[in-house]
């Protein structure tokens, strides 16, 4: 019989672990679940057309985007093309765009620049008796750099998402992130000012970076090459018109224009014709070379060195592609992983790390031209890289015009401001924050001091929340703040207290002192007055005593009458007199309600402080209530119940709290009427005998 419960048990996992393996594989692997059913029909003109407009806009912005990663451009397109098809067989977003991203390719230059200068290069050419950097090894090492930090950062993302931290993007808010993104993209716009002047400004690293190039800039100015400047403008100006004709002529073009392709090859066209280089100087990224690279292993050595930096890409780069992709998600009715989506990101800039790629994310303008031009799934990646490649001569002053021109949306961003001035100042001050932070360190430090900054906003509402009094909107249940609605009344000897946030240790103090100053009760002064009249009535006690010991033994009952008649008529007049200084228009409340539903946990300084509420209030005779919303427990664990605080103090709403408060405060009118009938009755027999 037991080895026959062992069989049936072996048949129940093995018959339930065979959908378990299949549901596990087709969540780690999306295409699984996605390819098979593809259709045809539905998708593939579609597919068809945005993986080819799609695709031909990889090419001038893969290579545009080296330039600022600082390699060169033939590995742009590499970055377009191995860490794409990973993302088609592990991304679960089915319109997103991956690829080289302005952000990314900004923060990686940093590295690469940083850790590969050109001083390190420097060369002695004989022929000309100058020295020279030697551009050959100062971009095999700016690979090197590139691929290694590249390569750390998708390892970072697949560990993140193996250990389900995909909500790390919640702490990236929308106007954080807008911030960032126009920040970085003032970095994009003055890296590529050399390219558009045709000079050579030193490079600047650390905080400040930015503001010593412009002023190294606006320092070489006087030595700008014209005829690069020209090409600049030229590219800039007929780029601009024409997206503004693609944008006006959206709906009747099948596919938008692939302006940035037609400014390369008219570019380079006339640099051809013209001999641009020859005779005006007009710089050239050179040949691309066809083909593409064997994988090499990352210089691990290098891994040290650019940590941090891979850290930040990663959480940069995900932060942007999970918050476009739910966008499109919720657009389309289905759900992206995020957890998936970071293990596929991860995957990518790890295996395009081997390849020599640098760090990719999603990008705003692609995925937009993907959406628009009719993709649904991600087979338009194939059709993308079947368009990627090619040997061009192309002007870097061209490339540094179609990077300006995709910064167009990043820059419209600063209309964010007046937005959120007008509905949220504080979203507005987080904006406004990341955006000087970013532009005056670089952007991965500036990311970590803006997430600091967006966090101690956060913190500062909670400590620093709207104390109100809740009076009842006449003849219901329903209890708002009297300050704000005019109708509603305070119940007659019930304060119900509120605060709009949460109690820990940041707001304890000032929620003690908020409770005392709404309750127009004075603490200090009550207890004060209580104190001396307890210490008045053992002076009597004393006295007495000493009198009662000349006594003889049959006064002894009479003396602890008489004694404690008169303390308890001393305690009376002592709190009678506070209650005349603090509140000479009214009486003193006989409840207090704290109304706690929005608080969501108590650590122990706001259980304490809870336990010392309870215990100065009931000091005074004030009934003290609690309304609760799961912070119970805490309440327990913290030691707030004792013998004298029970549970019977809590309440699942504020009219329950105030019908037992009134029911209290009737059955303790009664207890004190008869109370002072037999104080009368017993005095008046004392007095015949």
């Amino acid at each position: 019989c037991h080895t026959r419960v062992k069989t049936l048990e072996l048949e129940i996992d093995t018959r339930c672990s065979g959908p378990k393996l299949k549901s596990c594989m087709l969540s780690s692997v999306p295409v699984l679940s996605w390819l098979p059913r593809y259709s045809l029909r539905d998708n593939a003109i579609g597919d068809l057309i945005s993986g080819i407009s799609v695709g031909i806009m990889h090419l001038p912005q893969g290579m545009a985007y080296a330039l600022l990663a600082a390699v060169p451009p033939v590995f742009g397109l590499y970055s377009s093309f191995y860490p794409i098809l990973i993302y088609f067989i592990f991304g679960s977003s089915k319109h997103i765009s991956v690829g080289t991203y302005a952000v990314m390719s900004v923060m990686i230059g940093g590295v690469t620049e940083r850790l590969a200068p050109d001083t390190n290069f420097m060369m002695y050419d004989n022929a000309t008796n100058q020295s020279m950097v030697n551009v050959l090894a100062r971009d095999t090492e700016r690979v090197k750099v590139a691929a290694a930090v590249t390569f750390l950062s998708g390892l970072f993302q697949m560990l993140l998402g193996l250990v389900k931290f995909g909500f790390v993007v919640t702490y990236l808010s929308e106007p954080l992130v807008r911030g960032y993104t126009t920040g970085a993209a003032i970095h994009v716009i003055v890296s590529q000012l050399k390219y558009t002047f045709g000079i050579s400004p030193k490079r600047h690293s650390g905080p400040f970076a930015l503001i010593f190039t412009v002023i190294e800039v606006c320092y070489l100015v006087p030595e700008t090459n014209i005829g690069t400047l020209v090409v600049s403008l030229v590219s800039i100006i007929g780029l601009v018109l024409v997206k503004e004709l693609n944008t006006y002529l959206g709906k009747k073009l099948p596919v938008p224009i692939p302006v940035e392709l037609l400014g390369i090859i008219i570019a380079t066209v006339v640099s051809w014709q013209v001999n641009l280089e020859g005779k005006y100087g007009v710089e050239v990224v050179g040949e691309i070379p066809s083909g593409l690279q064997p994988p090499v292993m990352p210089t691990a050595s290098l891994f040290g060195q650019v940590i941090g930096d891979a850290f930040a890409l990663s959480v940069v780069g995900y932060g942007i592609a999970i918050s476009l992709g739910r966008i499109f998600a919720l657009k389309y009715g289905y759900k992206v992983d995020s957890n998936q989506e970071l293990i596929a990101l991860g995957l990518s800039n790890t295996i395009g790390g081997v390849f020599q790629c640098f760090a990719i994310s999603c990008s705003m303008s692609r995925t937009m031209v993907q959406e628009s031009t009719g993709g649904k799934t991600q087979t338009e990646v194939v059709l993308c890289v079947i368009v990627i490649g090619g040997c061009l001569s192309v002007h870097q002053a061209v490339l540094a015009a179609i990077i300006y021109v995709n910064l167009q949306g990043m820059m419209k961003q600063f209309m964010d401001i007046p937005t959120l001035w007008k509905s949220n100042k504080v979203d507005m001050l987080v904006w406004v924050a990341t955006l000087i932070l970013t532009v005056l360190f670089n952007p991965d430090i500036g990311l970590a001091a803006s997430i600091a900054f967006s966090m101690l906003t956060v913190i500062f509402r909670t400590q620093l929340p709207k104390y109100s009094l809740l009076g009842q909107v006449p003849e219901t249940d329903i209890y708002r703040p009297v300050e704000n609605y005019n109708q509603v009344n305070e119940i007659p000897g019930v304060v119900i207290f509120r605060s709009s946030a949460t109690l820990y240790f940041a707001n304890a103090e000032m929620y003690q002192d908020a409770l005392a100053e709404k309750s127009g009760i004075d603490i200090t002064k009550l207890i004060t007055q209580k104190k001396k009249a307890e210490a008045k009535r053992l002076r009597k006690e004393k006295k007495e005593a000493r009198k009662a010991k000349k006594d003889a033994k049959k006064n002894a009952q009479e003396w602890v009458r008489r004694r404690s008649d008169s303390s308890e008529n001393e305690v009376e007049k002592g709190v009678a007199t506070v209650e005349e200084g603090s509140k000479p228009d009214s009486t003193l409340p006989r409840a207090i309600i704290l109304e706690l539903s929005p608080v969501n946990f108590l650590d122990t300084v706001g259980v304490k402080t809870l336990r010392n509420v309870s215990r100065l209030y009931a000091l005074i005779s004030i009934l003290l209530n609690l309304l609760t919303s799961g912070v119970i427990e805490n309440l327990e664990s913290g030691g707030f119940f004792s013998e004298k605080v029970s549970k019977a103090c809590l309440f699942s709403s504020i009219h329950d709290a105030v019908l037992h408060c009134q029911t209290d405060r009737a059955k303790m009118n009664k207890d004190d009427e008869v109370k002072h009938t037999n104080t009368h009755g017993h005095g008046t027999g004392t007095t015949r005998a």
